[in-house]
């Protein structure tokens, strides 16, 4: 029951989860288009109450009509919208997520006793660690050198050395998959401390200040500019590190940090050609293909040089039947995979239900080798070459 409980939690928290992250990276994108997108205003009214940048815009059958103020506008409105909570609800559900699904079972999915021996309770906290000391650092590059001259160049050079050291770390402490994970837990993490400790607060700042008739300091809005900057670079690594879980051609690599390291700088570069296009068509700056095809680039080169290796010959029978293949399911699969713990509602000790789920085992097993987990119980390749037999042989259970 324990185990059927949890996959519906995992399921509606990966659902939540989806659902407002949508809402966060889309509310994040449309802001940075929305900012490389504007217009000096041709109306002079709006150059007299303040306004720098307006975009005409056509969605949905209607006409929008945005405009920025270079500072504080002539007049608050009775209605202000706040953008935080997609950033909040996305963090907590995916928080939630990765409470139930790593840090629940550490023991399955967190440690990897080949790479190294934790106690469950260490390699908790380790993990959570990761989250907050890497938060720290960044934190500490932006207020020292965030403001300085060439401030911007320098925090990315930093934090893209903090991101490759962390990658590292990550790979030689823990499982793959839960390194990758974990990874863009990280970052997404650093994405939401940045709206709740410099975005938001500024913000309040700034508008407190309107309220009362203060003068407003523009050192608010230019950290809250940087810290959401930071966050649309942040936002395509962190998607891969969410999804390679589906993938263990990535995660299960001996060189797993690197391909990691490959895919998040291609990410940010992708991510960048995107954020300045909208500056080129308006003449804002030269064309930023170079950033494209050095992304595309990285990701053509992780492509030929994980091309899968010729299989070394494994000596099967010429035909595998099912008795010949309980035991191995016996000592490697039923622990999980039985009447007692029927992990993702799959159970194996019974020949109808090996029949059943044979597809499911051929791509699980032979294909991606994400089973069993980690490799915890040691399943060798011999062995991996029984199920494939016994699977083109028909997967027979008579």
């Amino acid at each position: 029951m324990e185990t059927y409980l949890l996959d519906w939690a995992n399921l509606l928290l990966r659902w939540l989860h989806v659902i407002v992250a949508i809402a966060w990276i889309g509310s994040s994108f449309y802001f940075v288009f929305l900012d490389s997108s504007l217009t000096p205003p041709e109306d002079e009214q709006l150059k007299k109450d303040g306004v720098s940048g307006e975009l005409w815009a056509l969605h949905g059958g209607g006409f929008y009509h945005p405009v920025k103020f270079s500072g504080a506008p002539p007049k608050l409105p009775e209605h202000l919208h706040w953008f935080y909570w997609e950033s909040y609800s996305t963090w907590l559900s995916g928080f939630a997520l990765f409470l139930i699904s790593y840090l629940w079972s550490p023991s399955v999915y967190l440690i990897d006793p080949s790479i190294m021996q934790w106690s469950p309770a260490g390699a908790i906290a380790a993990a959570l660690a990761f989250l907050v000391v890497f938060w720290l650092l960044y934190d500490a590059i932006c207020r020292t050198l965030g403001q300085t001259d060439n401030g911007d160049a320098k925090v990315g050079a930093l934090v893209l050395v903090l991101v490759c050291i962390a990658a590292y770390a990550a790979t030689q402490m823990f499982a793959g998959r839960a390194a990758f994970l974990l990874m863009g837990a990280m970052l997404a993490t650093s994405m939401s401390a940045n709206v709740f400790f410099w975005i938001i607060p500024g913000q309040r700042t700034v508008v407190a200040d309107i309220k009362a008739g203060r003068p407003v300091d523009p050192i608010h809005g230019k950290r809250g500019k940087q810290r959401s900057v930071h966050n649309t670079y942040f936002t395509l690594p962190v998607l891969f590190a969410m999804l390679s879980n589906h993938y263990s051609f990535t995660y299960a690599n001996e060189h797993n940090w690197l391909i990691l390291i490959g895919m998040m700088f291609a990410g940010a570069a992708i991510r960048q050609f995107f954020v300045m296009r909208h500056g080129f068509k308006l003449g804002r700056n030269a064309h930023p293909w170079p950033y494209a095809a050095v992304g595309v680039v990285a990701l053509l080169a992780l492509i030929v040089w994980l091309k899968p290796a010729p299989v070394a010959a494994v000596a099967t029978p010429e035909t595998v039947g099912y008795a010949q293949l309980k035991p191995v399911i016996e000592q490697h699969c039923v622990m999980c995979h039985g009447e007692a713990l029927q992990s993702k509602g799959v159970r194996l000790d019974q020949p109808a239900a090996v029949k059943q789920h044979a597809q499911m085992i051929y791509q699980q097993v032979v294909l991606m080798k994400a089973m069993p987990m980690n490799n915890a119980t040691g399943l060798t390749d011999a062995e991996r070459a029984l199920f494939a037999q016994w699977f083109m042989d028909g997967a027979r259970t008579d």
